[in-house]
């Protein structure tokens, strides 16, 4: 399309040329016009020799008019319109300049085809994050889930034990009816289990003393008392309670902790005698027997 503009106006220039051309050269056949000479008239005068005779009377030549200048009315010459020549079409120029469009589009195109990888990059990493998301979403619902299965069956576990203890005490009071009825009705078997009650005492603060922190109780023989409830399973009903002080802070809270960590404590198989464990009030001398 560009080509054909420049041929286009390349034709209106060399017209306008031609134009131009044969006004110059008409301007210059007038201009040798009025420089053609005209002819002069020229006197032709005799010379003589010698005087002629007196008798002859001599003619005097009439005197040749001047010749009248001859003016001429030269035209003044018509102002020659100044043409701006148009460039002409040069081949290397339209070689150039279709390069240059050639190498415009394909910058074009190149800049393009890098915009459109943007874009499929760019969609490429919103799917990434996309997937992202709903897989910590999945994973997130499948740890909520698994968070109230746990939570559930810690429930059901709790509400078992809660099952469980409510029998036991259950089981623990009918067997302390029972004790007692049997007590009542037999105060010498109630003698003959006096010695095992004693012994399974024993073995109680045997076994709290053997988890107290001696150390912490320094070198004497402190004493200190301790109320504890305890069920038919040897396990405490209650946490511990300080009755008689040691004196000592850290030597209560060894035997404190002595008591917590010996469970289950010995009880006698016999059920009867529960009824002699329920409520225990133990006098502990931790370091009697070093």
């Amino acid at each position: 399309m560009l080509r054909q503009r420049e041929k286009t106006v390349s034709f209106q220039a060399g017209a306008l040329s031609i134009a131009v051309h044969a006004v110059l050269f008409i301007a210059l056949l007038i201009s040798f016009d009025w420089k053609a000479t005209h002819p002069v008239s020229i006197a032709e005068v005799e010379l003589w020799d010698s005087l002629p005779s007196p008798s002859v009377p001599k003619v005097q030549p009439k005197p040749t008019p001047a010749p009248e200048p001859i003016v001429k009315n030269e035209p003044k010459p018509e102002p020659v319109p100044v043409v701006k020549e148009q460039p002409k079409a040069d081949v290397k120029v339209d070689i150039a300049l279709e390069k240059k469009l050639k190498a415009l589009e394909k910058e074009k195109a190149e800049e393009k085809l890098k915009e459109e990888k943007l874009k499929e990059e760019k969609l490429k990493k919103e799917k990434e994050l996309e997937q992202k998301k709903k897989l910590a979403e999945m994973q997130a619902a499948l740890l909520k889930d698994d968070l109230r299965a746990n939570e559930k069956a810690l429930k059901e576990k709790k509400a078992n034990q809660q099952n469980d203890a409510l029998k036991r005490l259950q089981q623990q009071a009918l067997a302390d009816d029972k004790a007692e009825g049997d007590q009542q009705a037999s105060s010498a078997k109630a003698a003959a289990n006096a010695g095992i009650i004693d012994e399974y005492q024993s073995k109680i603060s045997r076994k709290i003393r053997s988890n107290v922190n001696k150390t912490l109780c320094g070198t004497g023989n402190p004493e200190l008392k301790f109320d504890i409830g305890l069920l038919i399973t040897g396990q405490l009903s209650d946490r511990p309670k300080l009755i008689k002080s040691s004196g000592s802070t850290a030597c209560d809270d060894a035997v404190y902790r002595a008591i917590m960590a010996s469970e289950p404590l010995p009880l006698p198989k016999d059920a009867s005698l529960f009824s002699q464990f329920r409520n225990l009030k133990l006098t502990f001398r931790p370091n009697e027997g070093n």
